[in-house]
C-alpha cells in the first residue's frame, strides 16, 4: 500500500484530464467528502467571489422587501433522500 507522500505525489504527475476524471471519482473513493469537511473547506476559502456575493446581497434585499416569501427550513429538509 502507498503511502500518502507516494498517493500525493502520483496525483501530481497526472494529466490535467485525468486529474478532472479523478476529482469526479472521488467521492465514490472518499465518501468523507460528501459532508461537513468539504462545506468547510467552501466556508474557510476567502477568495472573493463577487458574482455570489452579488447574488446573496440581491437575495438579502429581496428578503428585507418580503420575508414571508421565502418558506421557513425545517429539521425535516435536510434529511437524506433516500
Amino acid at each position: 500500500m502507498s503511502t500518502a507522500l507516494e498517493i500525493e505525489a502520483a496525483i501530481q504527475s497526472l494529466s490535467p484530464q485525468e486529474r478532472k476524471k479523478l476529482v469526479r471519482d472521488l467521492p465514490a473513493l472518499l465518501p468523507e467528502l460528501e459532508g461537513d469537511e468539504a462545506w468547510e473547506q467552501i466556508i474557510e476559502d476567502a477568495r472573493p467571489r463577487p458574482g455570489l456575493s452579488k447574488r446573496f446581497d440581491a437575495i438579502e434585499a429581496e428578503f428585507k422587501k418580503q420575508p414571508e416569501s421565502f418558506a421557513e427550513i425545517r429539521d425535516a429538509d435536510f434529511d437524506r433522500k433516500k
